[in-house]
């Protein structure tokens, strides 16, 4: 994911180091913006009335802010040092962590398929899986630099938690998750 950032962090406003970790994941930034342009090229609506395509739209977009808020405040809470997201100094697998091992990639999909809901366009749903699969590249490469740096922890995590979504595995010699 890439980092919003500018000047060294001393010299950003607050605000600016506050939101200086909001991940943007290019793959759902680009899908969103092909979005956005096919619609106004070749507009294609949802099925369905406006209003029901609007109630669920804003609820997937609340849903993934909201697991991407939560995956956020787990991330800096468990952080030993100072919070620097794309360089992690310890392996998070609390919060949403313990559910999927990419929750922040899960919300922006959530947020992805949400505003196609909001804005009435069948786009979001060709597009946002364009988006996941220019993501997957940048997953593998994340999760060999967490295997790296983590090892064995990460192999066990792995083990039990879905790169994604899906269900929590159980440890075979352990009690059930």
């Amino acid at each position: 994911m890439a980092r919003l950032s500018g000047a060294a962090e001393g010299t950003l406003p607050s605000w600016k180091r506050a939101f200086g970790n909001v991940p943007l994941p290019p793959g759902q930034v680009t899908g969103l913006a092909v979005c956005v342009l096919l619609q106004r090229l070749h507009p294609v609506r949802l099925p369905g009335p406006r209003l029901l395509n609007g109630l669920v739209g804003t609820g997937l977009v609340l849903a993934g802010v909201g697991i991407n808020t939560w995956a956020l405040i787990e991330r800096r809470r468990r952080s030993a040092g100072p919070f620097a997201l794309e360089r992690p100094d310890v392996l998070v697998t609390s919060g949403p962590y313990a559910y999927t091992r990419h929750p922040m990639y899960v919300g922006w999909w959530l947020v992805h398929l949400g505003a196609g809901g909001l804005a009435g366009t069948a786009w979001a749903f060709a597009t946002m899986p364009a988006g996941m699969l220019a993501e997957h590249w940048g997953v593998l490469h994340e999760e060999a630099t967490l295997s790296e740096q983590f090892q064995q922890a990460y192999a066990d995590y792995s083990a039990r938690v879905p790169r994604y979504v899906g269900f929590r595995r159980r440890d075979p010699g352990g009690p059930p998750s």
